[in-house]
């Protein structure tokens, strides 16, 4: 346990979202009616390429109550909207997870309406995170500690 990760994400999904991205999205929250991930090729409009699901993977969003590392609550919610859908999701994951989740957050990024920060990431014993960023559906993480990696101070001391 001792190599959990908070990540928070905060983000809209255009209307134009494929359904089998949602129907995945909602498997990894665990709030899926159908087969969600690992969903037969050539499922309507879906492309290939957009489905994941090894059969090792299992829903990477999907725990709710008290966090066992970070405080508060671990949640995930995912609601329709009048311009597409709206995902907030707060997770312990860990760290053997994490090449898992890269694929959803690339994935979530190239479908997001949301540009500028949609998420962050942090080892839970660590102070800063690091964000994640949507610049026109890629996925840039960018490191907000001082020690000359990433980002430099929000403002420059007078």
């Amino acid at each position: 346990m001792g190599d959990m990760y908070a990540v928070e994400l905060s983000l809209d999904l255009r209307a134009t979202v494929p359904s089998a991205v949602v129907d995945e999205l909602e498997w990894h929250l665990g709030t899926a009616t159908g087969t969600g991930a690992g969903r037969a090729e050539g499922t309507a409009d879906a492309p290939a390429e957009e489905l994941t699901g090894p059969d090792d993977v299992f829903p990477l969003l999907a725990e709710r109550g008290p966090a066992a590392r970070i405080g508060g609550l671990l949640v995930g919610e995912l609601h329709r909207t009048d311009c597409g859908w709206a995902l907030t999701a707060r997770q312990e994951v860990h760290a053997e997870c994490l090449s898992d989740l890269g694929p959803v957050l690339e994935q979530l990024a190239r479908h997001s309406s949301t540009e500028g920060v949609i998420g962050q990431i942090r080892f839970y014993e660590d102070h800063v995170p690091e964000l994640l960023i949507n610049e026109s559906g890629t996925l840039v993480r960018m490191s907000l500690k001082a020690d000359g990696i990433g980002a430099g101070p929000a403002y420059m001391p007078v």
